[in-house]
């Protein structure tokens, strides 16, 4: 372009301080995250397939072992059904060290974790953990390990959120955020699930439904999708036959199946650590050699049980379609309970989601083999009970009840499944709650003494006082609709606090409340008749009172006023208190 004088005009370029502000502070900067994060992570969960089937196929020779039967390998044939006592040794002496050395938070089933990363360290999570976690599990899975690959996704996506968010040093919220992103993320590239990921991150990685979290991790999650269904294929995750409900009594069996499967569930979680446990206790050598060690045992397992060998869908397909005997299907759940516990017990790295999906395809497949032959004109066949007992399962290890629904809908799309199945997700979540207050996931944490759903003993003796920020600009009682709209189309908080003509506090204004009011011919001037009394934090209260007031509100925050509450001192949010409990330590005073 020319200024008319012949000389060109520079067009000027936004600095990359410009840009990092941006993405920092606006609300629109979190679509260019969220899909940044979900596009990596799908590519890592697509890379992270391959990689465990590299492994596979190096120690067996088959893309995947556990549906083969008892063979040999294919390229140490000489070994006969013995190569599987060695596969476990030589994966664990390999993925063993690199964990100890390089990241010890990849050993194990990787949820826990990420819980304990959002809830008590803001979200950070070390950079490598991505490679050391995707190497280890791949070798653990690929070597015999039966655990799942969706925990290893799921760390290895929060891993890439918290590091994007952590290179652009983003607040404390916007990092929770991102790791919630790539959990969800990872979920739904590894079982094209696009709503099962974001429902999982929600409940049980952030534990909250903010709207504007929600958006933020369902754009990452349909990202996800995206690139896994663009790199894979758009082929269904498990092909799963369809049912119906053939007879309204088949209700009540589902309500048993629920409650039996919720005991199934617990069941798979104690046993879990119980083996966990004996191998701390038995084992008295350094932990980078533990996994090779431990891999002797794992071993002698798979020679009994080759379907035991790595994630086992195939086996859990065979089940549901009706292949095995309800002896068979009683075996293979208590082996997969066993193994998959001895996985994790040696050091093991990979997860316990597609392990308890088995156990309940099995447990529920049994349920329904003994039904169908007491009621046969009354009862669909037993591999529908196999299918909703994989949600029950799920319901009952996990305690996350929508995820559990949501994901066996998006593997099945059926829709007959819906009524039956939230009956048996109900009663399973119920029953698993009464008979223990931890999950599968949360149980890891309360061993180590953490418990996120009690406070902290030592937090800070501080006061709202000190730990709010600058209260938004308020708002006259007596502004036009036009003026608090444009106000608060630039507050990132939906709200801003509202002032009488004394300077007294009178209230918050909603952003969708003036919304409406100017849609509204006949709505009102001014918005006297939209302030309305609000929860706030005085200034006197403790971390402990205002991390309590805060629960559900995500990212909104509260007024401070001072102690006659009258006057607004402050505002405190989430972000604000974590910022002072866990500092940024790249940040000099």
């Amino acid at each position: 372009m020319s200024n008319g004088l012949g000389t060109p005009r520079r067009i000027p370029v936004p600095s990359r301080a410009l840009w990092i502000s941006w993405l920092r502070d606006s609300s629109s900067a979190l679509v260019v995250l969220a899909v940044a994060v979900g596009a990596v992570t799908g590519v890592g969960a697509v890379g992270f397939r391959f990689l465990i089937t590299f492994f596979t196929r190096f120690f067996t020779g088959y893309d995947d072992y556990s549906g083969v039967g008892r063979v040999p390998s294919e390229h140490w044939p000489c070994l006969g059904v013995w190569f599987l006592l060695l596969a476990p040794v030589i994966a664990g002496a390999i993925y063993g060290p690199i964990v100890h050395w390089f990241a010890p938070e990849a050993r194990g089933h990787g949820v826990p974790e990420v819980m304990y990363a959002v809830s008590h360290k803001g979200g950070r999570i070390a950079p490598q953990v991505t490679l050391v976690k995707a190497l280890a599990s791949a070798l653990c899975i690929g070597g015999g390990g039966s655990v799942g690959r969706e925990g290893p996704i799921v760390q290895i996506g929060s891993a890439t959120g918290s590091t994007v968010a952590q290179i652009l040093r983003l607040d404390t919220a916007r990092v929770r955020l991102l790791v919630a992103c790539g959990a969800a993320a990872g979920i739904s590239a590894t079982f094209n699930a696009p709503l099962a990921g974001p429902f999982f991150a929600m409940e049980l990685i952030l534990r909250d439904f903010a709207a504007q979290s929600f958006g933020a991790v369902v754009l990452s999650s349909v990202t996800a999708d995206v690139v896994g269904r663009a790199m894979l294929g758009n082929h269904p995750f498990l092909s799963l036959p369809s049912f119906a409900v053939r007879s309204p009594v088949e209700y009540l069996l589902y309500v048993a199946l629920g409650i039996a499967v919720g005991v199934v569930g617990v069941a798979f979680s104690k046993i879990l650590y119980l083996v966990e446990d004996a191998c701390d206790w038995l084992w008295r050598g350094p932990e980078w050699a533990r996994p090779a060690v431990g891999g002797l045992l794992l071993g002698g397992v798979l020679v009994a049980l080759p379907q035991m060998y790595g994630v086992g869908y195939p086996v859990l397909e065979n089940a549901v379609e009706g292949h095995y005997v309800i002896g068979l299907l009683l075996l293979l759940m208590v082996g997969k309970m066993f193994a998959t516990s001895l996985t994790i017990g040696i050091g093991g790295s990979g997860g316990v989601f597609a392990p308890t999906l088995f156990v309940g395809a099995m447990a529920g497949t049994a349920f329904g083999a003994v039904a169908h032959g007491v009621f046969p004109n009354l009862t669909e066949s037993a591999g529908a009970y196999g299918l909703i007992g994989m949600g029950a399962a799920l319901a009952g290890a996990t305690r996350a009840p929508i995820t559990a629904v949501v994901i066996l809908f998006e593997l099945t799309g059926e829709y007959s499944i819906i009524l039956p199945l939230m009956a048996a997700v109900a009663m399973a979540a119920g029953t698993a709650h009464l008979l223990s207050r931890d999950t599968i996931y949360t149980a890891k944490l309360w061993r180590r003494g953490v418990d996120l759903d009690t406070l902290p003993a030592d937090l800070p003796d501080l006061h709202a006082v000190e730990l709010a920020a600058p209260a938004p600009e308020p708002l006259a009682v007596g502004s036009s609709l036009r003026g608090a709209a444009k106000a608060l189309s630039q507050n990132v908080f939906g709200m801003l606090p509202a002032v009488a003509e004394d300077g007294r506090y009178a209230g918050c204004v909603a952003a969708e409340d003036v919304a409406e009011a100017l849609e509204d011919p006949n709505g009102p001037a001014t918005i006297a008749e939209l302030v309305k009394p609000t929860a706030f934090v005085s200034a006197d209260a403790n971390v402990r009172d205002i991390l309590n007031a805060l629960k559900g509100r995500g990212g909104t925050g509260l007024p401070v006023l001072d102690t006659a509450r009258t006057s607004l001192i402050g505002w405190v949010t989430y972000e604000t208190v974590l910022s002072r409990l866990h500092p940024d330590p790249g940040v000099q005073d």
